[in-house]
């Protein structure tokens, strides 16, 4: 009787399996995105520039979500994530990873016979690679060694298998990674064990065990080029060489005990699994049906490249160095910085659905750095833009946090002038937009004070911080605040319909040409159309500019049609006309067409941009442009559920036509809510949720936690 039923459960669980289908992490592809584009077709202009334009600058290598150790084969330095799919060679497989010209900590490399400092890295082929969730395999061509990789969120374990009769010996290129190396070691600590540390970027030490006996450790030198190599004790033979290996950017103490916690008494299988079911658990929290098979593959991997940063710093005790360089111990774990001009849009919001716990964390991290570097909440590249996240984060019920400490920084930063906060606040503070310098010809790439966008882009953090003055009853600064809610309007030029940049005087900027790019003359990587409509907490009074919603119509169908005139810029591609899709400044102008009555107009461009820009390229493999940590592939999951953060630090989302018939959403919390679509069309006819209308375009995020059935009806 046991036998029988021991047989039905069997059979009833291969019947369930076979109705799920594949596993989730299946559809990842790590490759998606690491291909770069060069066709005029994919750029939207004919290259002239020998540099490459700037791909998604994404790496295929091992990570577990929010991970310390980012695992990833070094195609080439200083090239965003290390890895470029058309190169040809590898250096090694460095161990942090962000995508974004910097990191690559301690790259290492396993090698037979002399070694030539200057010449030891291999050749590799795409049919012989291969990358999933938690693992990344590769065949270096030029020493017949099949390399394997995978991680947990402090360590790394490399297996290498050798050919039988090669002497197994590791080379460690310490002097190099994406930034300077101001230091390094690397030395014998035991039998199988070695040691050390990298400078570049946060110290981070390294502990690794070895199951071949550890030789020698010694340096091979040839002019300015100078590597490491670990030698092995009778280490011919058929068995792989094994490195388990922790890290620390505390110390090689607590490397090796973040190493015996997370991964020594395991073998390699075994943390391969946990480190795919981490993901799988991860990807289960959205769940679809319907849509194409391409669809699902290209979701999935955007909702997994949404989840590799921020990155992990405290160790497995609590342990991490703060910004003051001591070392101390929160009772939090510990976050680098979000790249906040670019998540703060939709990324981070999509952080604290799933995992808000790490969105707590985070929050406590910067506030830390804030509260230790001048009081100031830390900054990143362009804007203000933890005020969205704090304040999106708590009015979502993200509330494991000091609210009061995050917000006397970022009130900090909105008004008091000084190092450490929002540049040129005096000027923004005194006149209420910031002046550029009255020139001309300025090329692309030159720097200045990109003035409009930080207008602009200071007056939403200005609502954002006002909604927690709100929430903590600080009246006087709320009102404050608030007035300056409106300065985007003082850069807005009605005679051209543009935002434009203003000297000194206050008259415009004469040499003006809304479809030349900068990087920085008035706009941050943008040209004028790019930089239409940001205002995303005030819709209706930047419809007001204009003469009404039909020339706010005529504006944004001349942005969508009007063609790009070939101007080469490396960090813009992907367009629709002038929108460009492949940077970040322009991605929230298709749902103006909302605010004038348009919808259909906006789902129409929606469906365009998911549809051509998520695989491009020859190989399939290239996004129309950089991921900025995970927006890029953010942006696309809220889309293709019907869901998006117009106004990130509003609790609420601007619903639109999902891709996937049926969307299954688990929050942090463990509350369930689904999204429905009826039709096959662009024009929402009408929206649902638990049964009741919902009026106008916008859901709650209070209504999503009641856990009911959201409904969007098409035509």
């Amino acid at each position: 009787m046991k036998k029988y039923i021991l047989s039905i459960l069997i059979l009833s669980l291969c019947i369930s399996t076979c109705w799920a289908g594949k596993r989730l992490t299946e559809y990842v592809n790590p490759l998606l995105g690491t291909a770069t584009l060069w066709e005029p077709e994919d750029l939207g202009y004919v290259r002239k520039m020998k540099a490459r334009t700037w791909g998604a600058e994404v790496f295929p290598g091992s990570s577990v979500p929010n991970a310390m150790v980012q695992l990833s084969p070094v195609t080439q330095y200083r090239s965003g994530a290390g890895y470029q799919y058309e190169d040809t060679v590898i250096y090694g497989f460095s161990h942090t990873n962000k995508g974004h010209w910097n990191l690559l900590h301690i790259p290492l490399l396993p090698v037979t016979g002399r070694v030539n400092p200057g010449d030891f890295c291999s050749g590799y082929s795409h049919a012989n690679e291969s990358a999933h969730p938690g693992y990344y395999q590769v065949f270096l061509e030029r020493y017949g060694i099949n390399a394997e990789l995978t991680s947990t969120l402090h360590c790394a374990y490399h297996k290498y298998t050798f050919r039988a009769g090669d002497e197994k010996r590791l080379l460690a290129d310490m002097a190099r990674s994406n930034n300077r190396v101001d230091e390094w070691a690397i030395q014998k600590v035991g039998e199988h064990a070695f040691a050390g540390y990298q400078n570049g970027e946060g110290k981070m030490f390294f502990y690794a065990v070895s199951n071949y006996g550890v030789k020698e450790v010694g340096q091979v030198q040839d002019g300015r080029n100078v590597v490491s190599i670990v030698d092995f004790a009778d280490s011919k033979g058929a068995k792989p060489l094994e490195l388990k290996i922790g890290f620390s950017f505390v110390s090689v103490e607590n490397a090796k005990m973040n190493l015996e916690q997370e991964m020594l008494a395991k073998n390699f299988d075994e943390v391969r699994n946990e480190a795919d079911q981490t993901w799988e658990n991860l990807l289960s929290k959205i769940t679809v049906k319907g849509g194409t098979e391409r669809q699902k593959g290209i979701f999935y991997s955007c909702l997994y490249r949404s989840f590799l940063w921020p990155a992990l710093r405290s160790d497995v005790n609590g342990e991490y160095t703060d910004a003051r360089g001591e070392v101390v111990n929160g009772g939090f774990r510990y976050y680098t910085d979000p790249s906040f001009w670019d998540d703060y849009r939709n990324k981070l919001i999509l952080l604290g659905m799933i995992s808000p716990d790490v969105t707590v964390d985070v929050i406590k991290s910067i506030t830390d750095k804030g509260e230790k570097r001048g009081g100031y909440m830390p900054t990143f590249f362009h804007g203000d833009h933890a005020s969205a996240f704090v304040a999106g984060s708590y009015l979502r019920g993200i509330k494991g946090f000091d609210l009061e400490r995050a917000y006397k920084l970022l009130l900090k930063n909105a008004t008091v002038p000084g190092r450490g906060g929002r540049p040129y606040l005096d000027e923004y503070m005194e006149r209420g937009w910031i002046a550029e310098k009255d020139t001309t010809n300025v090329p692309t790439w030159d720097e200045y004070k990109a003035a409009v966008t930080k207008t602009v882009e200071y007056a939403y953090d200005d609502y954002a911080t006002a909604l927690l003055a709100k929430e903590l009853g600080d009246k006087e600064h709320y009102k404050l605040l608030m007035k300056r809610t409106g300065n985007y309007k003082n850069l807005f030029d009605p005679g051209t319909g543009f935002w434009r940049g203003r000297i000194e005087d206050g008259t415009w900027i004469q040499d003006f040409d809304p479809y030349y790019p900068y990087y920085a003359y008035m706009y941050r990587e943008a040209n004028a159309w790019q930089s239409l409509f940001f205002a995303p907490h005030d819709p209706k009074g930047l419809i007001a500019l204009y003469p009404g919603k039909k020339a706010v119509e005529q504006k944004l169908d001349s942005l969508f049609t009007v063609p790009w005139k070939g101007y080469e810029a490396h960090n813009m591609t992907g367009f629709i006309g002038n929108y460009c899709h492949g940077n970040q400044p322009d991605h929230s102008v298709p749902y103006m067409y909302y605010f004038i009555d348009k919808q259909e107009k906006a789902q129409c461009v929606l469906d365009s941009i998911m549809d051509r820009f998520y695989d491009m390229g020859a190989d399939k493999l290239a996004y129309s442009g950089m991921d900025d940590a995970g927006e890029m592939s953010s942006w696309y999951v809220f889309n293709a559920i019907g869901l998006y953060t117009y106004s990130p630090a509003d609790p609420e989302y601007i619903i639109t036509v999902p891709l996937f018939d049926e969307v299954k959403f688990t929050l942090g919390d463990g509350t369930k809510f689904t999204i429905k679509k009826n039709g096959n069309g662009q024009k929402i006819t009408g929206i649902t949720y638990g049964g009741k209308k919902v009026k106008g375009w916008f859901i709650s995020h209070d209504w999503l936690k009641q856990g009911k059935e959201l409904v969007i009806n098409t035509k």
